[in-house]
């Protein structure tokens, strides 16, 4: 199933610091371009104007999807936090890579 989930900005967030300084930036930018290689995310990236980032995600449940984003050091630290796990019906184009 695809999934739109969307993460937000968490307590861990440095506020004065933009996202590439944010503590364990190289190590969150592996773990996600891990889940890319791996077929799990199909798209993401930052909202611009919000605290949200937007994620196209291939997995079988809601849980599977909070259970692989559980690993990122980004969760651990509370800098990102899972806001919303939506199923999404694609209908038109495609996300085939």
């Amino acid at each position: 199933m695809t999934f739109a989930v969307t993460r937000t900005r968490g307590p861990g967030w440095k506020r004065s610091q933009p996202m590439e300084a944010q503590p364990d930036w190289e190590a969150h930018r592996a773990f996600m371009n891990g889940l890319v290689v791996e077929g799990y995310v199909t798209l993401g990236g930052p909202l611009p104007g919000t605290h949200d980032v937007l994620l196209i995600m291939n997995a079988s449940t809601p849980d599977e999807i909070r259970t692989r984003l559980g690993d990122d050091p980004w969760a651990a630290q509370n800098i990102l936090v899972v806001k919303s796990i939506q199923p999404w019906d694609v209908r038109l184009g495609s996300l085939r890579s």
